[in-house]
């Protein structure tokens, strides 16, 4: 019924460590696609202009991604849509949910870096849900690590088989192109100006040796033929069904800011994902094609619009089409509804929309019923998609307003950006909301929240760090009296924003002193609900 417009949809997240380019692909995507007409410096300081997907007042000040940006674009008959997450690791969380709404995902390594710290972490979600996994190997303009060493490094570290569409001939100054292994010629390194898409690049046929010699000279030319006949004699093959397992992950290398090498691999990425997939739920897996509209909730953000004051709702599409003033059932909050003002991304730009489909994401004013994970369906449906884990925080802190009268905005404030994911909150069980825990995966995130505190509900507040490392939701909550749970010294007993009840440990051995004292009990680290 709605095929041919599924089909042109690809949805896909870009991961990153810090600073490997990330946020400077994603712009050139949106140059090839006309969705920009000059790409933005990220750090802003040569042209004033900042990255298109960082919004965020904080974002722009510091020069990272904070939240998870969302991007349409058209390209060569495909409608794109990109998912772009921070880089840094305070926020991985984000990128968690993120990935969830994505169909494969494209990682961006520094060449002269290979894998780093973040790229692993975040590559083990991937695995985890098994999606296909795009390499970028950006950065060629510079001096990078020896090629084969890279490739072993993604296969080692990840636990990825690789298979190079292209291989790179020199790199830093002596950057000459790639080879590109499919129609075995090479494509010259053309600089182009950083905010443009022109830049000529010549393409030579790899039995035009004289030609060759000529454009990269005779070492360059032995040592390209050498690599080839290792890379053709011990490389993986490529193989469409390892990639769509997310067994094999297809590998190009280029220079982002350059903008060489950016449109060969999205020529060839497009070739080699799928349509939006099928999804999971409780009756069984959702064909995105058989099926009436349904779409799930991976992400909330509070204020995109200071004006406004407003609150979206981030959905991705799973089945069928959206129309807009279309009656659909909240499952989670058992009414049926009509989505208010649904909207597709640009950044901080938004446009309404009058329909959409199974692959794209819209955002929908959330006047405060939504929360991460809930399904949204048909009146007459009955089901509800897996729901989306909530990952253990690291650091803690007590938190309160300093001006008691302000206790209104700070309650409102600090519980709307724990809706969105960003924080969790959690009192203690006999207090309620007078006693405020918030807890964090990453500590920079304690400093956007008091930032965002502070200019969007005008609340300032202290923050007192707790010592607790360790927390644990109680798996068998209902057979269990938490108030009788014989504990250790440095044990806290806490709920979470609905109610959950869970446990805080300073060291990690009192987590099993507290299983051996408390027989039946089973604790989890990260809520699946």
């Amino acid at each position: 019924m709605y095929d041919k417009e599924i089909n042109k949809r690809r949805t896909f997240a870009i991961i990153s460590h810090p600073d490997a380019g990330k946020t400077t692909l994603t712009e050139k995507f949106l140059l090839y696609g006309g969705a920009i007409n000059l790409a933005g410096s990220v750090k802003g300081k040569a042209t004033a202009k900042h990255a298109v997907s960082d919004w965020m007042e904080i974002e722009k000040e510091r020069g990272i991604s904070v939240t998870s940006s969302v991007l349409q674009f058209n390209y060569d008959n495909y409608c794109i849509n990109i998912l772009d997450t921070p880089g840094h690791q305070d926020f991985s969380e984000d990128t968690y949910r993120t990935l969830m709404a994505a169909d494969s995902a494209v990682m961006v390594i520094d060449a002269s870096k290979g894998v780093e710290a973040q790229t692993r972490k975040l590559f083990k979600v991937c695995v985890m849900r098994h999606i296909p996994i795009f390499t970028f190997i950006n950065k060629m303009d510079r001096d990078a690590n020896d090629t084969f060493d890279l490739l072993d490094d993604i296969e080692n570290e990840l636990g990825i088989a690789t298979c190079p569409v292209n291989w790179p001939i020199g790199s830093g100054k002596g950057f000459k192109g790639v080879y590109d292994r499919n129609t075995k010629s090479v494509v010259t390194f053309s600089d182009t100006e950083k905010g443009t898409k022109e830049g000529h690049a010549e393409i030579i046929d790899i039995e035009d040796d004289a030609k060759l010699t000529e454009y990269i000279g005779d070492d360059a030319k032995q040592q390209l033929f050498d690599e080839i006949d290792l890379l053709d004699g011990a490389g993986a093959e490529f193989d469409q069904s390892l990639v769509d397992k997310g067994e094999l992950s297809p590998v190009f290398f280029g220079s982002a800011l350059t903008n060489f090498g950016v449109e060969i691999f999205l020529k060839y990425f497009l070739q080699m994902t799928t349509p939006p997939l099928s999804r999971q739920a409780d009756v069984g897996l959702i064909n995105p094609t058989e099926k009436e509209f349904s779409a799930f909730v991976f992400k909330i953000q509070a204020n995109m619009n200071k004006a406004h004051r407003d609150r979206i709702a981030f959905m991705r599409i799973c089945s069928g089409k959206f129309d807009a003033g279309m009656e659909v059932k909240h499952v989670q909050g058992g009414k049926v509804m009509r989505l208010s003002q649904p909207q597709q991304m640009m950044a901080s730009s938004r446009h309404i929309v009058d329909e959409a489909y199974a692959g794209d994401i819209i955002g929908v004013f959330d006047p405060g019923i939504f929360s991460i994970g809930d399904t949204i369906c048909m009146p007459s449906d009955k089901f509800q998609y897996e729901g989306i884990p909530t990952f253990a925080p690291e650091h803690f802190a007590r938190v309160r307003q300093i001006d008691t009268m302000k206790r209104k905005q700070f309650v409102k404030g600090i519980t709307q950006i724990a809706q969105e994911g960003a924080i969790q909150i959690f009192t203690e069980l006999s207090t309620g909301m007078e006693e405020v825990i918030v807890g964090v995966v990453g500590v920079l995130q304690f400093e956007v929240l008091k930032y965002r505190l502070e200019n969007e509900y005008n609340v300032e507040i202290k923050m007192e760090n707790l010592p607790y490392e360790h927390i644990r939701w109680i798996e068998n909550k209902d057979e269990i009296d938490v108030s009788k749970i014989t504990g250790t010294s440095d044990m806290k007993r806490i709920q979470d924003i609905k109610g959950n009840p869970l446990l805080l440990f300073v060291n990690a051995w009192s987590v099993g002193m507290v299983l051996e004292r408390n027989e039946g009990l089973k604790l989890a680290e990260f809520s699946k609900n």
